[in-house]
């Protein structure tokens, strides 16, 4: 079994930085792909970026584009999250995901969520 376990958030000024850490228990190679989404109070969870086993960026959500920078290390079974110029609107939860492909059917696991406040 995969567990996932986020950390790094806290209360940060706009414009300032947060590193977010995804830690791994079990094998992290067997999650072909790994993300970060956030969910805002009264919004949709959405992506904000993903990463592909070999820990090369696939995907980067507008807002955050040239802001965030995701990266995986399957060495130390660890996906982060570097957080720069944060906003106000970038306050929400953070979670770590990460997806096996399976023959006949897909899983997907879950952390706890990190809490990311921007204040202004």
């Amino acid at each position: 079994q995969v567990q996932l376990v986020e950390s790094g958030g806290g209360l940060v000024q706009a414009g300032g930085s947060l590193t977010l850490s995804c830690v791994v228990s079990g094998n992290i190679y067997s999650l072909n792909v790994m993300g970060w989404y956030r969910q805002a109070p009264g919004k949709q969870r959405e992506l904000v970026a993903g990463a592909t086993i070999g820990g090369a960026t696939d995907y980067v959500a507008p807002p955050v584009k040239g802001r965030f920078t995701i990266f995986r290390d399957n060495a130390k079974n660890t996906l982060t999250l570097q957080m720069n110029s944060l906003k106000p609107e970038d306050t929400a939860v953070y979670y770590c995901g990460g997806r096996t492909f399976a023959a006949g059917s897909d899983r997907t696991y879950w952390g706890q969520g990190t809490q990311v406040t921007v204040s202004s």
